[in-house]
């Protein structure tokens, strides 16, 4: 990363680039209209369209091959657990980069960097009294742990800024021997932005105008070169992908400096026109009601672990899918219990429809030549949302859409059972709902577990027992052997206070968020959510 020279300028530019603010700041436009200049690689048509932050629309993505995919993801500086701002930025791309594995067959080579040396790793080692490689070594351990607790798969391969300092000093020397860069007689080297002409400014459209500082003297007159930090070089880029990237990602606000700068950077190096071919970058997390990101300088963020004390990793990931990538995305307790009741909701089909396909829910004569086409239509109308950018909102929409039919047919309740059944149509149903949360790193079956846990088989087993405990007395209290009508009736009066103890233990249970069902010949039971569950008491 370069950071500019010059009190303002960063954030100025930022606001100019991407119209968050009209304020004033020095800063000119970089000739040529935005995109023009973007060369559309030769490859592998991937068959998505993909917002492209180096033109500001939407670009065919074709990668170099489908068999190896090259994308950098921005990594941490691990000086500080990781926030729950940070998990909605990788959890978002871990979607993207599975949906472009299992649907558009496009196989991904990911790297990380990790930035394990850096004034804020220094200063906060101090503070803690241990060494910048202990504090780094911790931290870095600490995010890949909270990453598989997100279930974000991790990169192809991690590249740490200790383990490439020759080779970075060795990348710094290639753009001054290419002539993008100088040393000052302090030891420090910077970067010409004058060497570039107007391809500086291929992200945020505006490069800096002079200003006086002392530090930036060249002969020539004033400049706003900026100076190439160790810990800042894209080295890590560059050494396994060379002179072409077909995918950057990272958040909106690492858009200027940061990313601008790694484009001046890898192109002076390889001296080519065009390093990195997608530039894709993620919304903030705010907190709902407030317009300012989640992050720790602003004191106002959750870490992974304590969030994942509340709600499951599945809950998450439903809730970032519900808002485009690009988008910012308010964060609460209630849009995350949104969330949950929406997984729930399409757990809970899942169960019903398997009971119907057992012959265990009774329900009226099902229109399964409806069921069979709105199931074509979903899948369509799926794949073709997330061609669109990854429009996750609009998958989410169909498949809930497809629940929402099935659950129609399977609520029409009959106290016999009428008509053919159709159990394929529902298998199908089934299966499709299931691939496409499994698609997406969500588990229908695990909704409800949560960090730390390790009770839930045992929970299951108890209640599996209970469940066929209470099921026995209720047949028994149900069934009526004797030969006439008053005897049946007085056998049935004998046993209310059975029947009546069934249903209250199933009222009981709700208030432990365990549901029992009881359908012609069995019962059934699920977890579910006691602040979002209707409290329903047995009939």
């Amino acid at each position: 990363m370069l950071r500019t020279r010059g009190a303002g300028v960063g954030p100025q530019l930022l606001r100019a680039a991407w119209g968050r603010a009209a304020g004033q700041g020095p800063a000119r436009e970089a000739s040529g209209a935005r995109g023009q200049g973007w060369l559309q690689p030769a490859g592998h048509d991937t068959g998505v369209k993909v917002y492209n932050s180096l033109t500001r629309r939407k670009d065919p993505l074709i990668v170099s091959s489908a068999d190896a995919a090259s994308w950098y993801s921005c990594g941490p500086t691990v000086y500080d657990h990781a926030h729950l701002g940070h998990a909605c930025s990788y959890v978002r791309f871990d979607i993207i980069r599975r949906i472009l594995t299992r649907v558009f067959g496009c196989n991904i080579v990911m790297v990380m960097g990790i930035t394990d040396v850096d004034d804020k790793i220094i200063r906060r080692a101090a503070e803690m009294n241990v060494s910048p490689a202990s504090l780094a070594s911790l931290y870095e351990e600490d995010f890949k742990q909270d990453m598989a607790a997100l279930k974000v798969l991790p990169p192809t391969v991690y590249l740490r800024v200790t383990e490439n300092i020759p080779q970075i000093i060795s990348f710094i020397e290639g753009i001054i021997a290419n002539g993008h860069a100088y040393p000052t007689a302090q030891g420090n080297v910077y970067f010409d932005l004058q060497s570039r002409g107007d391809r500086y400014g291929k992200l945020v459209g505006v490069v800096p105008s002079p200003v006086g500082e002392p530090d930036a003297w060249r002969p020539g007159g004033l400049r706003v070169d900026v100076p190439l930090k160790l810990t800042r070089v894209p080295l890590s880029r560059s050494l396994l992908f060379g002179s072409q990237l077909d995918i950057h990602s990272g958040g909106v606000d690492l858009a200027f400096p940061h990313h601008e700068n790694e484009i001046a950077q890898c192109e002076a190096f390889h001296r080519c026109r065009q390093w990195g071919n997608y530039f894709l970058h993620s919304g903030h997390l705010h907190v709902k009601g407030r317009e300012e990101k989640m992050s720790k300088s602003l004191r106002n963020y959750i870490t992974i672990k304590d969030f994942l004390k509340t709600f499951s990793p599945d809950v998450f990931r439903l809730f970032c899918m519900r808002s485009s990538y690009r988008s910012a995305i308010d964060y609460s307790d209630g849009t995350m219990l949104e969330a949950k009741h929406l997984l729930l909701g399409a757990a809970a089909f899942v169960g019903d429809a398997r009971a119907y396909m057992k012959g265990q829910l009774v329900c009226g004569p099902v229109r399964d030549d409806v069921l069979w086409e709105r199931l074509h239509h979903t899948k369509e109308a799926v794949k073709a949302a997330l061609a669109d950018d990854f429009d996750t909102p609009a998958a989410v929409d169909a498949v809930m859409e497809l629940v929402h039919h099935g659950n129609r047919q399977l609520k029409a309740h009959a106290q016999e059972p009428s008509g053919p059944r159709s159990p394929a149509v529902f298998g199908s149903i089934v299966s499709y709902v299931e691939q496409f949360f499994e698609t997406v790193g969500i588990s229908l079956a695990d909704r409800q577990s949560v960090a730390g846990d390790s009770s839930r088989a045992t929970l299951h087993s108890v209640v599996d027992e209970l469940v066929r405990f209470r099921l026995r007395v209720r047949q028994f209290a149900l069934a009526t052997g004797a030969a006439t009508r008053e005897a049946r009736q007085q056998q049935l009066l004998d046993r209310q206070p059975l029947l009546e103890a069934c249903d209250t233990l199933r009222r009981d249970l709700v208030a432990h968020g365990i549901s029992i069902k009881d359908r012609s010949s069995t019962s059934t039971w699920e977890l579910l959510d006691q602040r979002t569950e209707d409290r329903r008491p047995g009939s």
